[in-house]
Order: C-alpha cells, then structure tokens, then sequence
C-alpha cells in the first residue's frame, strides 16, 4: 500500500492541483467539487479562489446553494513525501448527510484518482480515510455508487466492505459500515495520512 494522505484544500498545492486537474482531461474528477459547467482558472489566484468556495461546504452553519449539502472535500496527497512537494494524486469528498439525488445516485463520498497515479493502491486508502472521517462525523454506514462499467471502482469499493444493495440509473449502489475504519487516526488537521 502507499502512504496515501488526505489534505485540506491548500493553497501552498496549487501548482499539483492544477496538474492533477490537466491529468483528468475532459473527464469529471469526482469528489473534486469542480463544476463541470465553471470550471476553476488553473492558477494561483484561481485556485485560491476554489479552496475558499470548497472550505465553506464543511461549515455546517454555512448556507449553501440549493440542492448541496455540507461536505469535507480532500486533496489526496501521495504521502511518501514530507517535504513541500507533495503530489497531489487525487480528490476525495465526504458528505455529511443525503439528499434526494445523492441517495440515488451521488452517495456520501465521491473520490477519484488522477490518471497517471492510478493502480498504485492511492483509491483504496484514500477511501479507508475517507470512512473514518465519516465515522468521525457520527456516520455509521455510508452510502458509495459507481459506474456499472467502472470495474476498478467496484472493486475499491468492494475491498472496503461494500455492500451491493442494487443499480439506479446505471449506478450501483454499496452501503459501507465506518465502523470498519475505527483504528484509522483522522484528525482535524491539514494532512491525514494512513
């Protein structure tokens, strides 16, 4: 396994957080809360924007747009790396509660991994540290969905105990247990590593 690290939105990151965006192409990176239809400005200014905006959704007294709820969006870091060149690898968010389109088809987290780092292990830890900051939020099963043709989703999933409860809309839908994270030390800090 990797030494899989999840950041807070920073911007000291920008450089690899606009790489990491150039990596997906015109793929959505889920998990990012990029908004396919405004797109970030990939600089320093315009990512400083974008972890402003990003930061707010984990207030839960914030008000947010209709139809969003509050969310702990991550930058997965590889975390074989102290120094201040992380690689940024990839995003991970985890909602704090379901809305009507999220139980369908969005679920509590989203999390994706940047093409050139993929097949490295970085989804399958990102997604443990992922279950324990839900845990640590008092969710005690969280809901996750992918692509029915998205095999390599799947399978992380299905490695962290997922559930398959049925398809919706060309998704398949796994229910995990957090409990199955305890153990995992997630802190309110910038970097949570595992």
């Amino acid at each position: 396994m990797p030494s899989t690290a999840l950041a807070l939105p920073d911007v000291r990151l920008a450089a690899s957080w606009a790489a990491t965006l150039r990596d997906f192409g015109t793929t959505y990176p889920h998990g990012s809360g990029v908004d396919p239809d405004s797109p970030p400005v990939l600089d320093e200014a315009g990512c400083a924007a974008f972890v402003a905006d990003l930061l707010t959704y984990a207030d839960p007294a914030a008000r947010l747009p209709d139809g969003r709820v509050s969310c702990t969006y991550f930058w997965v870091l590889d975390g074989d790396s102290d120094d201040e060149d992380d690689e940024m690898v990839g995003f991970l968010a985890v909602r704090h509660r379901l809305n009507d389109f999220l139980l369908e088809q969005g679920g509590h987290i989203g999390y994706s991994v940047r093409p050139s780092a993929r097949r490295r292990g970085h989804a399958t830890s990102a997604l443990r540290l992922g279950l324990a900051h839900a845990a640590a939020l008092g969710l005690d099963r969280v809901l996750l969905t992918c692509d029915l043709d998205n095999a390599a989703s799947r399978r992380t999933i299905q490695r962290a105990g997922g559930r398959l409860e049925d398809v919706r809309a060309g998704k398949q839908r796994f229910w995990l247990e957090t409990a199955r994270a305890v153990g995992v030390r997630v802190s309110p800090g910038v970097r949570q590593g595992g």
